[in-house]
């Protein structure tokens, strides 16, 4: 399969790879009901909220309309507010196809019928409530998706999203009704107004004609949503995200012992909160992770090649099956190749991967000056060095090594997901790499938990013969350059312990980087890499090129995988949260307090998941 780049070589246009099971792209019908439903919940609402908005000529015939009579009235508007605010909650759903919004949609959308029919007297909204309700029927069965992965503490933010909607809200229908407001209330009475409606007071805020009936039932209504769908979302059944079982793992490993030289990412399927999905034959897997609705890959398949295809199109169906956006982030050129053969996606190139073959490295050189310099300078500080495998560390080693790698974590938020692990020392993972810097020094407190130990780097096993770099952790009192001596140690100490390959940093848009700052670069090019490098100012794009750079490395593509451009917003932000840099948990004194999971007879769960940092000199 022949693969094409459209425009220049920069590795800045998309890839686009030949289609061959993508036909004609058919209207998304599900988008434009749930787009015509979001304009239908606006129309119920305005319709119960402004007296303007409900004049029409059928109030011509208003006498002989049970709306014109009290309390049906007041109740039809609140009951067409109310309609409204969920129909705009479930538009959503809608256009991701999920079968319990149609259910919901379908009761509503009579009610909602009626409530315009009765109070706004409005044959056309009516009809439209109406044909809307048809179309639903019509294709129902487009709305076949799952629900998603959740918790019931989703109550919470419920409460206060709602509760913050419905007074928002309820400020507008208080002062809806300039001209039968009583005197000239203040903004903070108004407000009283508003939360005594809610919880089904009267307020201080009085009107003429009856509107006070209008704007009770409606504050009520709110308030009555608020509590009712936090209630929903309290009790229902919880539907947790999937997690890697001891089976899973078993599995796992035993493809890893097969195929694991073939990617450098393969170790990283592992993670605890990653779910999977195998191929019929069991000879490959697809590791992903859902994220705000999109579902994240990374890496290629685990397994024999032959059997990707069929690991794949389970990992599809189960996107398809619950509305998920399927995406894969960092694959190789040739799971790439697969990945859009087999689904008709597209890929673009990410960035590159820093591979150093072992065997041609050396401290010796022009290209190696700054470097072998930063590194002498170390040692005659008095530092040394020790490479081992994990399992030739002892229990109090290992502890130690543990406790300084989550204490010196250098943010509160967890970060890592597609190069990163989440634990050190499993019993199953006794071929990882631990390279460790010390130093004695007579300043130091002899009662640190740590000892002499001043830096840390883990590799975890790619294949038999290779070793790809998982964290990188230092004491900020250590002195700068402690990645470098100890990612120099690795690389020399390698040959003893067997490695001929070390995998080492992912760099994001390395050839933009690289081809922006060279002569001739164009000024499309050079305005990117501006871009990139004002962005590396929170996201270390140019430090973690320029850090990897310095070990001579050669470079592998890695690309993202996606439907549709549009997706790619999303896809982004998706894998933003799951490698820790968008954090949108509630706040703390909200946030869940999970227990400690209790230990698995194959694995220990480090209480810091792993990052990587770069500390430049």
């Amino acid at each position: 399969m022949s693969v094409t780049v459209d425009g220049d070589k920069s590795g800045l246009v998309p890839v686009r790879v030949r289609r061959i099971l993508r036909g004609p792209r058919p209207e998304n019908v599900p988008t434009l009901i749930g787009t015509a439903v979001t304009l239908g919940g606006l129309i119920d609402i305005a319709a119960g909220v402004f007296p303007r908005f409900r004049v029409s000529r059928m109030h011509s015939f208003a006498e002989v309309l049970p709306g014109t009579l009290s309390p049906l009235g007041p109740l039809s508007a609140a009951l067409s507010l109310s309609a409204g605010v969920l129909l705009l909650l479930l538009a959503h759903g809608l256009k991701r196809n999920k079968r319990r919004a149609w259910r919901a949609v379908v009761v509503l959308l009579p009610l909602g019928a009626a409530a315009q029919f009765l109070w706004r007297h409005s044959v056309l909204g009516t009809l439209f409530s109406l044909a809307l309700l048809a179309l639903l029927l019509r294709h129902r069965d487009e709305f076949a998706a799952l629900p998603d992965p959740r918790s019931r503490w989703r109550a919470l933010a419920n409460f206060v999203l709602m509760g913050a909607g419905s007074i928002a809200l309820g400020l507008v229908i208080v002062s809806a009704h300039p001209r039968r407001v009583i005197g000239d209330p203040s903004l903070a009475d108004r407000l009283e107004h508003v939360l005594y409606g809610l919880v089904g007071l009267e307020g201080p805020v009085g009107y003429t004609k009856g509107v006070d009936w209008t704007v009770g039932y409606s504050l009520g209504a709110l308030g009555m949503l608020t509590a009712l769908t936090t209630i929903y979302f309290a009790f229902r059944p919880e539907h947790p995200a999937a997690r890697l079982t001891d089976e899973d793992e078993t599995r796992l490993r035993v493809l890893l012992d097969q195929h694991g030289g073939r990617d450098s990412l393969g170790h990283f399927a592992l993670r605890r909160d990653k779910g999977v999905v195998f191929s019929p034959s069991g000879k490959a897997a697809v590791c992903y992770r859902v994220v705000s609705g999109v579902m994240l890959a990374s890496g290629d398949p685990i397994g024999d090649v032959e059997a990707w295809p069929g690991a794949i199109e389970r990992f599809m169906d189960e996107a398809k099956a619950h509305s998920w956006t399927p995406a894969v982030m960092g694959c190789s050129e040739t799971g790439g190749q697969v990945w859009t053969r087999e689904t008709g996606l597209d890929a673009l190139e990410l960035g590159d991967e820093a591979v150093v073959d072992v065997a041609d490295f050396s401290l010796s050189g022009r290209a190696m000056r700054n470097v072998r310099q930063m590194v002498k300078r170390i040692e005659r500080n008095g530092y040394t060095t020790r490479v081992r495998r994990v399992r030739d560390l002892d229990d109090a080693e290992l502890e130690r090594v543990r406790r300084a790698a989550a204490d010196w974590r250098g943010t509160d938020t967890e970060r890592g997901f597609s190069m990163a692990l989440g634990r050190i020392g499993a019993p199953g993972d006794g071929d990882a790499v631990i390279a460790t810097a010390h130093k004695t020094d007579t300043d130091d407190d002899p009662h640190s938990p740590y000892g002499d130990l001043k830096a840390i780097i883990h590799f975890v096993p790619w294949g038999p013969d290779g070793m790809s770099l998982e964290l990188m952790r230092r004491d900020r009192s250590a002195d700068p350059g402690m990645n470098e001596l100890l990612i120099v140690a690795a690389l020399q100490d390698a040959p003893a312990l067997g490695i001929t390959r070390v995998s080492l940093n992912f760099a994001m848009f390395r050839s933009a980087l690289a081809r922006g700052e060279k002569i001739g670069a164009g000024p499309v090019l050079r305005v990117w890499r501006g871009l990139l490098v004002f962005l590396s100012r929170w996201f270390q794009i140019e430090s973690l090129y320029k850090f990897n750079a310095k070990f001579r490395p050669r470079w592998e593509p890695r690309f993202v995988v996606y439907r549709n451009s549009r997706d790619l917003p999303r896809i982004g932000f998706a894998a933003m949260q799951a490698e820790g840099f968008v954090n949108v948990s509630l706040p703390r004194p909200f946030a869940r307090r999970r227990p400690a999971p209790a230990p698995r007879p194959c694995a220990h769960i480090v209480p810091a998941p792993a990052e990587r940092e770069i500390h430049a000199a």
